[in-house]
């Protein structure tokens, strides 16, 4: 959620970012909603304030008019009786106009929260403008000693390389036809040395990350509550990519009630961002504790939503997945996300050299990024089994992504209400501060098995396993046909 402050301040910045991120947004109804919401409150307290200070000021008084209207008669103790009854009705009637402000407050409040939600973090200044992916722009790319990605496999290594659905089938590696059964479309089952290689892919990002750079494994939920969705920034944005446990509808045919079981509904998050994010969802942490270095390995889902006909076939576009994931919470402070940026695609630019696959850094533009994203780029590893085809009807080999590392500030800890209690100065107070938070894919298999198997397959139809993940299969150098 972005400050509703800034937005007062300057709401051009905003509209220009929304515009640069293709995002339709109601900015001026924000504005408008706002100052209706915030005359409102001035009103009711000015009015509390009043009736307050009549309540306080008129107490001496009804005592006195009380006494004095137990000695007066006729007309006078008429009088008295009239004036206390004034006295009286004053607060009563300031607390009866307030009574009809609250819902009024009440009525603005779901509108413009759910308006402000849709705001996106205006992109940073130095991000590209464009209005998509085909703007993005390479800034590197790397790749082994003796591998020339400007030639193509066959030149570099001397044969046609396989697709991985072709290696996977001749080594037996996968099951889609039974994945399929089981689950249908975008499914599969990994069989034998495949979910070996797929769990030692895990181990070997997870101990990269904690053993050799100081991270703090962390088991999260799968399965969480919409909040937490809301307050990492899949929803509003992406509501349709998740998949949705309605409990609240779920009924229990064994119940006597026969009403709904489920006190709220659940989602299946897409990555483990949302539970190490969430962990410390309306907390307030203190300032040594920053930064905090998080590493997760969960199970993700994603539906997938509106990409028919995209890599339908194969291990790269899938509904289920295990992805290691890298998140990092600091203070609210532009230079240091910006540095700790550079450090996360930095970690994720040594593990791929360590498993010798060429990959380049993509910078999005500004029409890439999502709406919650002030900066984000790109890896994408290369395949020798996508691209376009031949004149054999064979691909030539391209990228794909394959990990992204986003730069958000204090986008979700706003919403997550996460903020750190700053070190007071000398003689001076400590004050409470957002939190500022940071993301990047660490590795995500089976999609990762992609440009493992396809880069280092061999002539004789072998896979040659990397040196830095043998000893995670019990020191296999290959993985040949069983």
């Amino acid at each position: 959620m972005i400050d509703l402050r800034q937005l007062r301040d300057n709401p051009e910045r905003f509209k220009a970012g929304a515009r640069a991120k293709n995002i339709p947004v109601e900015i001026d109804r924000v504005l408008s909603l706002d100052e209706n919401r915030r005359a409102l409150l001035t009103r009711m307290e000015t009015l509390r304030a009043e009736q307050k200070r009549l309540e306080k000021e008129s107490g001496p008084q009804i005592g006195k008019l009380a006494g004095a209207i137990k000695k007066a008669t006729g007309d006078e103790a008429a009088r008295l009786q009239r004036e206390l009854d004034e006295l009286k009705s004053k607060p009563a009637q300031l607390k009866a106009e307030i009574s009809t402000i609250e819902p009024q407050i009440a009525a603005l409040e779901p509108e413009l929260s759910s308006l402000l939600l849709q705001i996106p973090l205006p992109p940073d200044a130095d991000v590209p403008v464009g209005a998509g992916s085909e703007s993005n722009v390479e800034i590197k790319r790397w790749s082994p000693a003796g591998f020339d990605l400007g030639k193509s496999f066959e030149a570099n290594r001397g044969f046609k390389p396989k697709t991985h659905q072709e290696l996977v089938r001749d080594l037996r590696l996968a099951d889609f036809e039974r994945g399929v059964k089981l689950a249908g479309t975008r499914s599969y089952v990994l069989t034998g040395m495949g979910m070996k290689l797929h769990l030692a892919l895990l181990r070997y990002a997870t101990d990269f990350m904690t053993d050799k750079h100081g991270f703090t494994p962390i088991s999260v939920p799968v399965l969480v509550r919409e909040e937490a969705m809301v307050g990492t920034g899949f929803f509003p944005a992406g509501r349709e990519q998740a998949y949705h446990i309605a409990e609240t509808q779920r009924r229990n045919p064994d119940a006597a009630d026969d009403k709904g079981v489920g006190s709220h509904d659940l989602y299946l998050t897409g990555t483990g961002e949302v539970g190490l994010m969430g962990l410390h969802m309306n907390e307030i942490l203190d300032e040594a504790q920053l930064p905090l270095r998080y590493v997760t390995v969960s199970t993700c889902f994603r539906r997938e939503a509106g990409a028919a006909g995209k890599d339908t076939a194969g291990l790269y576009r899938i509904h289920q997945f295990d992805k290691v994931e890298q998140v990092v919470i600091c203070k609210s402070d532009e230079a240091e996300s910006r540095a700790w940026h550079k450090r996360m695609i930095g970690y994720v630019e040594e593990l791929l050299q360590s498993l010798e696959i060429p990959y380049r850094l993509l910078q999005c533009c500004t029409g890439d990024l999502g709406p919650k994203n002030a900066d984000m780029i790109d890896i994408e590893s290369w395949m020798p089994g996508r691209g376009e085809l031949d004149k054999d009807n064979r691909p030539q080999g391209a990228f794909g992504e394959t990990h992204s590392a986003s730069r958000l500030y204090d986008f979700q800890c706003r919403r997550l209400n996460m903020r750190y209690r700053t070190e007071s100065a000398a003689g001076g107070k400590s004050e409470t501060v957002f939190c500022h938070s940071l993301n990047n894919t660490v590795l995500a298999s089976p999609r990762f098995i992609i440009p493992l198997l396809e880069n280092h397959q061999q002539a004789d139809g072998t896979i040659r396993i990397p040196a830095a993940l043998r000893p995670y299969l019990n020191g296999a150098e290959v993985i040949a046909a069983r």
